[in-house]
């Protein structure tokens, strides 16, 4: 079997004393979009820096391609491409002169002009890199982590902050990079894109994977359930809607009550049977199909964005 094209094996890093990595480890294969989907303060961006060797990892494996990213020096920068959580250019910069630049650092290089239509900058090029919008500037950032051709892509928050227009428009550029068979590794706090681009996913909680799987797979675990989400107009304890009929689980976050139920129309029923002969009423009522989101709620009992 070859060589998986990065791997992780008990991976540590603190900063201080704050335990930011705690033995992490996962392996991603060549050509896979893999995910680490976790909450802000999981630990992902330090795992990704490490294996980007923008940071030394305390201990543990970190390989990519083959190679030690602490060690690897010039060999390892031609063979990687990046987007960090935030990319800052000079104001005065122009698009075209930007990837140009980037383009000089490398040995292999890609067609810059090829890249500006591709990213649909072609009409931007003379434009200082200020008077982009914030979809452009992330599409440069992209079309410079791709201009060595590199063998293994790491975006970090690709689509944090964006419109949901733009953050589509990004999805279709990653997709575009999974059918050539990029490697991509993604870090996401967006259940949305690690289900629509990943071809696995571990789930990343303080510094650690507790689950990893294909979407499907990690989704099986809420297989047979619905999640329920009401607000009601005055607060209940939340054991006893932990008794309904149908309810596997049941959590109260800032005033909404999440239910995992095997039997919704029972479970709503026996909700509203409750609510009457308490005075009490329902302000809202949400239903689900299974998502990585309840697999990490009943992993953690928290929200990832918690």
């Amino acid at each position: 079997m070859p060589e998986p094209i990065i791997q992780v094996g008990d991976l540590h890093k603190s900063y201080g004393t704050v335990k930011a990595v705690r033995g992490l480890s996962f392996a991603v294969e060549e050509g896979e979009v893999f995910g680490l989907l976790g909450p802000n303060g999981a630990g992902k961006t330090s795992a990704v820096e490490i294996l980007e060797g923008m940071r030394t990892p305390d201990s543990g494996v970190a390989r990519v391609c083959g190679l030690d990213p602490q060690k690897a020096g010039l060999a390892f920068k031609e063979k990687i491409g990046a987007v960090l959580q935030s990319t800052s250019l000079p104001d005065k910069i122009r698009v075209s002169e930007a990837i140009e630049l980037f383009a000089s650092f490398y040995r292999r290089r890609a067609n810059t002009n090829d890249l500006l239509e591709r990213f649909q900058l072609e009409e931007k090029r003379s434009a200082f890199y200020s008077h982009l919008s914030g979809g452009q500037k992330q599409r440069l950032a992209l079309a410079m982590a791709l201009v060595n051709n590199p063998e293994v892509v790491f975006l970090d928050e690709p689509t944090a902050g964006l419109d949901p227009q733009v953050r589509r428009e990004i999805y279709d550029i990653i997709e575009e990079l999974k059918r050539g068979k990029k490697t991509v590794l993604i870090t996401t706090h967006y259940i949305e894109e690690a289900e629509r681009l990943c071809d696995r996913v571990a789930i990343v909680d303080q510094g650690r994977v507790i689950a990893l799987g294909t979407p499907r797979e990690l989704k099986q675990r809420s297989a047979g359930t619905t999640r329920i989400e009401v607000r009601l107009a005055r607060a209940i304890t939340n054991g006893q809607l932990g008794r309904l009929d149908g309810v596997s689980d049941s959590r109260e976050f800032d005033g909404t009550y999440v239910l995992h139920s095997s039997r919704p129309p029972q479970t709503i029923v026996a909700l509203v049977k409750q609510l009457e002969a308490e005075g009490n009423e329902l302000q809202s009522l949400e239903m689900f199909s299974p998502s990585l989101e309840d697999v990490f709620i009943e992993l953690t009992g928290r929200r990832l964005r918690d």
